[in-house]
């Protein structure tokens, strides 16, 4: 017993060094932002422009809908010209093949997406929106590296290189929709979107009834079709965005309690409540 009492107990070192300030930390701390090459891992980078936090998606039911906005880089330029919608279509009909995760409607403006979206759970969603993005950057940088028209592309020496980046600036970001009267706001908000930002007022959009960068084509909830009931006829040249019929009672037989949409109808800043 005497021999175990003069024992000496060995503690084990710990090793510090002296961090970015001069400051010395321990081997814990520094041991965890440093990579195996001795370099400081600086995490996730961050996106330029980002606006959208990584927070926790708000949960939903599968009987609620969803308001979904994606916005996209400025290098890419405005999405309102026929070479991106062709693009987005694309997209979109690739996200047809998602039956648990359904694009109700679409707009397209300048710098951002409008999606109503109807999704049996948060995985589904997730999927669908990835699908989308993947497949809408891929078009979208061939789109904008085919820059000018057949012309101006025809009497190039070489034809111009391809855009290769990032396309979408940050995540989307998720409203879900919970009440019969948001649901209408939030229908009139996307459909109509490019009434709020001035685009019905440009010299060609001014005879337009609606966007022909959005899916109102196939809307029957409009006060101007009165009791149609088929959608409006569209020219032979145009190539309209295929989506699904709403198969939630928000979206399909809710947001009618609260009166019919007209196409000149401008939604307000805050659409929701």
């Amino acid at each position: 017993m005497a021999g175990r009492a003069n024992r000496t107990t060995h503690v084990q070192q710990q090793l510090r060094w002296a961090n970015a300030a001069g400051d010395l930390r321990g081997r814990k701390r520094e041991a965890s932002g440093a990579n195996r090459r001795g370099k400081k891992r600086l995490g996730r980078p961050k996106k330029s422009g980002a606006k959208q936090r990584h927070a926790k998606r708000p949960v939903f039911a599968k009987r609620q809908a969803l308001h979904v906005t994606l916005r996209i880089e400025r290098e890419v330029g405005s999405l309102r010209k026929r070479a991106c919608y062709a693009a987005i279509r694309r997209a979109a009909i690739t996200v047809l093949a998602h039956e648990d995760c359904r694009i109700v409607h679409l707009s397209i403006q300048r710098t951002h997406l409008h999606l109503i979206v109807e999704a049996e759970t948060s995985a589904a969603l997730s999927t669908g929106m990835q699908a989308l993005q993947i497949s809408a950057a891929k078009h979208l940088n061939a789109a904008v590296s085919r820059a000018g028209s057949w012309w101006e592309r025809r009497q190039m020496a070489a034809p111009p290189a391809r855009r290769k980046g990032r396309v979408f600036a940050d995540r989307y970001h998720q409203r879900v929709i919970t009440s019969p009267l948001q649901a209408r706001r939030e229908i009139a908000y996307v459909l109509n979107n490019w009434r709020k930002h001035g685009e019905d007022r440009t010299a060609d959009a001014r005879r337009w009834q609606i966007d022909p960068f959005a899916t109102g084509w196939c809307f029957d909830g409009w006060r101007e079709r009165g009791d149609a009931p088929f959608a409006w006829k569209v020219r032979d040249t145009y190539d309209p965005i295929p989506v699904w019929l709403p198969r939630t009672w928000l979206l399909r037989e809710g947001w009618r309690r609260h009166g019919a949409i007209s196409t000149h109808e401008v939604p307000s800043a805050r659409p929701t409540a």
